[in-house]
């Protein structure tokens, strides 16, 4: 490498970072400290899976889903965390940093033979004002914040996160040459398993005098001792009303783009969005706490692991689908409340766990497509919540068990994203693809009673069964109205861990913050430059 290695110097690494600062000499820096931003050392908000369909989830996380770009690379998000910008940053964004992180910049920061620096795969362009004011209001002071530029001050153009953070840590490590450490920061499993691999291959080719085209322009150097430690994955979402909200704006943006034929459009396809409701079913639906208490109630054989059981006791279903204003009519309408009693449980093959439940008053009108009203308390993998219909025979609760508990008449929807289309009508519009649409009864398929329609009779909807006033059937179900359940509920930010939730912080070997689990476990976050066909974890529904 002697003869064709240029000198690095401090100035022109500096064309790196947002921040106009001197760097620290490279004679006296003995240790290189790089912190990940994103879900490293601030909790940044994820696309709540309790809001978005499993599909909608992975195209916002697409930087050419939209015009002006995806979840991870439009700044409205961002700016959006907690009460928005103007509010958070008089709080310094509080309740939204990795505090143990930050302990650690700080250490960092008053190390004087230390260079500290933020590195983040974030846009230059749109995020270096933002990031630069989050980083003021909280009082961190990196040496250097460097973000991804369009172009690198080197004329180099960067096809992922990985490369611009490689091509940057080669120019911090030849320029700082007396440095004998680098620790990293990263939250990533697939990114910490890549700086590692890095690093070992760098180390690799000073030993060897490589003359390999990334080392070769560099001065010699004795290898560094490296370290990357992977930091316990950091999880928050925002408000749901305003994450709706600064999608819908994002749409807007694209949309208007769109029609007015802007020619710097960046997205792959031209196509108009519009956000939409999938609704997996109409019911009783149960809040957290009462479905905390019916839990209880299921005995498992002493052959079944817990993980081969999926708890529910969420709802007791009223349709399987939206239901029309006629039926709405019949229990309330959306909002409705209504308490109810458990008066029996049933298991079927041991695979589904019930509970059969009766109105409180005992008359009060009440309308589901299932032959008994209950609660589909459980099912064992492999099985789905229909095969509660199945159950004949219900055993009676003592009267400790006879929990008696109140529900709110609601649908469980997801939102998704898909092509807007002028014509599609609201029904349409609430299956996944509109030509689902017509495999779901309407309310003019079902004729009022002494009449039929001569043509297209839908044999597996005919006869749907009501309550009368006084608790008896209105006729005789056939066909497959099962019983619908779900795993989640729309709106409820359960198993998510939102902000006011724990964010736990485990420490690893030597006292380093990390640990197992990561993204890579949650197998959500999507990457700032990942493929859009990567899923993004679970979620969908069964009925």
């Amino acid at each position: 490498m002697v003869g064709t290695a240029t000198m690095n110097t401090t100035t022109a690494l500096k064309r790196w970072s947002c921040v106009e600062k001197a760097l620290p000499s490279p004679s006296e820096t003995k240790y290189l400290h790089i912190y990940d931003f994103d879900n490293t050392l601030f909790a940044s908000p994820l696309p709540n899976k309790q809001i978005w369909s499993v599909s909608t989830c992975g195209q916002l996380q697409a930087q050419d889903f939209l015009h002006n770009g995806g979840w991870w690379h439009n700044p409205r998000i961002l700016a959006a965390t907690g009460q928005g910008q103007e509010a958070e940053e008089a709080r310094a964004w509080e309740g939204c940093w990795n505090e143990r992180i930050v302990e650690l910049v700080r250490l960092s920061m008053a190390d004087e033979n230390t260079l500290t620096v933020l590195l983040t795969g974030r846009m230059e362009g749109p995020f270096s004002d933002l990031i630069t004011r989050m980083l003021t209001a909280k009082g961190l002071d990196f040496d250097m914040v460097c973000l991804k530029p369009s172009v690198s001050p080197k004329g180099e153009t960067f096809p992922s996160t990985m490369h611009f953070k490689q091509a940057l840590l080669r120019d911090i490590v030849f320029t700082y040459l007396n440095a004998t450490e680098i620790r990293m920061y990263e939250d990533r499993p697939k990114h910490t398993k890549g700086f590692r691999d890095f690093f070992a291959d760098l180390n690799k080719a000073l030993l060897t005098h490589s003359m390999a085209p990334h080392v070769a322009s560099y001065p010699q150097r004795e290898p560094i001792t490296a370290e990357v430690v992977q930091v316990t994955e950091q999880e928050i979402n925002m408000d749901p009303t305003s994450e709706v909200e600064e999608v819908q704006k994002m749409l807007n943006v694209h949309n208007d783009a769109i029609r007015t034929r802007k020619p710097q459009l960046q997205c792959n396809v031209a196509i108009p969005y519009k956000i939409k409701r999938s609704v997996f079913y109409t019911g009783y639906i149960i809040q957290l706490p009462e479905t905390e208490k019916l839990k209880s109630l299921v005995k498992l054989p002493q052959n079944c692991p817990d993980h081969e059981v999926r708890m529910l006791a969420n709802n007791i279903l009223i349709t399987p689908r939206p239901a029309p204003p006629s039926i709405l009519d019949k229990v309330g309408g959306t909002g409705a409340k209504l308490s109810w009693r458990v008066t029996g449980l049933a298991c079927f093959e041991n695979r589904v766990w019930a509970a059969r439940v009766q109105p409180i008053p005992s008359n009060a009108r009440i309308y589901t497509e299932n032959a008994t009203p209950c609660v589909v308390l459980a099912t064992r993998r492999q099985s789905k919540p229909i095969e509660a219909s199945k159950i004949q025979n219900w055993q009676p609760v003592p009267e400790h068990q006879a929990f008696e508990f109140e529900t709110t008449v609601g649908e469980k929807v997801l939102l998704r994203i898909e092509e807007e289309f002028s014509h599609e009508d609201p029904y349409e519009a609430s299956f996944p693809n509109a030509r689902n649409a017509r495999k779901h009864p309407r309310e003019e398929d079902f004729p009022p009673l002494g009449k039929t329609k001569p043509q297209h009779r839908n044999s597996s909807h005919e006869n749907r069964r009501e309550y009368s006033s006084n608790g008896s059937w209105a006729g005789k179900a056939g066909g497959s109205g099962g019983i619908g359940a779900s795993s989640q509920r729309g709106g409820n930010n359960t198993g998510r861990g939102g902000r006011g939730g724990q964010r736990g912080f485990h420490r690893g070997r030597g006292g380093a913050p990390g640990g197992r689990g990561g993204r890579g476990g949650r197998g959500g976050y999507r990457s700032l430059d990942d493929s859009m066909g990567q899923g993004y974890g679970g979620g969908g529904m069964q009925y």
